[in-house]
């Protein structure tokens, strides 16, 4: 399956900018009351990294980073240790934000966008303090060439990639979120590989990137960017999943429209075998995404339209913190 059909979105639209001020005004107020004091420390913000300043050492547990390993310590000792490290004061996060037409999309509370900068808005609180920056590649779609033919793939053109330089301070932080929030989705998907890939030109220190998107483009096309990605920055993929992208509701004749490439079709949805396919395509999919994401060696936290994305938010920032406590962070 290559991309789940989308009906048409639950939620009226209203004036584009109007809509999308109103969307982050609530989502700013629900992390700030949420959200803040989550995280505390000498790092704060949903993925900690590995940092530079040299710490104690501990023994090595499966899972740790051979690339830390303490070879004086180990030496001595006959056993196995890593070096801790302190992360940075001043950590440089990037977000990599995919909002093609198929994230203009919900059947839940939330449209999938508004989810995509609710993410955002979260990381943004929780990283930008300390002196820490923060910066963005936003990719808005590309238009479909006219006459394309099924199982073509949409053409990226030019200007559909946005870069929003890292800057420190929360007035800075609120400038992104709100260029991002005003972004205009437009026809088509962007290439997710080149917009993961502006994420490593030019070469950057050590630091944060996360990737939001709904990772429906194939993985073969993203894959080997988050990988090259994840040899020298911590990653984090965040997947933005509607409930009608997993499985068809019974509702009769159901007129669905590609959000890509605007073809209608009409679906009867009373059919159980159609149903039972289309949950079976739906769930290899998401394997397949999963499964491309583990070999990246990228933390992984899906956010649904129809659940409470800050309890999963609080959820994932609980496993990270516990798996690094014993070592692991996968």
């Amino acid at each position: 399956m290559a991309r789940a059909a989308a009906v048409t979105p639950a939620m009226p639209a209203a004036a584009g900018g109007d809509r999308s001020a109103l969307v982050l005004s609530r989502l700013q107020l629900l992390v700030t009351r949420k959200l803040d004091g989550l995280l505390q420390g000498d790092y704060a913000g949903l993925l900690p990294g590995p940092g530079s300043e040299a710490g104690e050492s501990r023994e090595y547990r499966p899972g740790d980073d051979v690339r830390r390993m303490d070879w004086p310590v180990t030496a001595r000792t006959t056993m196995p240790h890593v070096r801790r490290t302190v992360a940075d004061r001043e950590l440089e996060t990037w977000l990599a934000v995919d909002l093609s037409a198929s994230l203009d999309f919900g059947t839940g509370q939330w449209l999938k966008r508004d989810v995509v900068i609710a993410a955002a808005a979260a990381l943004a609180h929780l990283t930008v303090r300390g002196g820490n920056r923060i910066g963005a590649v936003v990719g808005t779609g590309a238009p479909a060439p006219a006459g394309r033919w099924r199982g073509a793939s949409p053409a990226t053109g030019p200007g559909t990639l946005l870069r929003l330089p890292a800057r420190g301070g929360r007035k800075e932080a609120q400038g992104l979120l709100r260029a991002i929030a005003g972004a205009e989705i437009r026809p088509g998907r962007s290439d997710l590989g080149a917009l993961v890939d502006m994420l490593n030109r030019p070469p950057r220190r050590r630091g944060v990137a996360v990737v939001i998107s709904d990772f429906l483009a194939p993985p073969q096309q993203w894959g080997r960017p988050l990988r090259k990605l994840r040899v020298r920055h911590d990653v984090l993929a965040i997947e933005v999943v509607d409930p009608r992208e997993l499985e068809l509701p019974d509702v009769g004749v159901l007129p669905v429209i590609d959000p890509e490439t605007g073809e209608l079709h009409e679906v009867q949805t009373a059919d159980p075998r159609l149903r039972r396919r289309y949950a079976e395509a739906a769930a290899a999919q998401r394997a397949a995404i999963a499964a491309e994401l583990r070999a990246a060696g990228a933390a992984h936290l899906r956010l649904r339209t129809d659940r409470d994305w800050l309890l999963d938010m609080v959820r994932f920032v609980a496993a990270q913190r516990h798996a690094r406590t014993r070592g692991t962070t996968r």
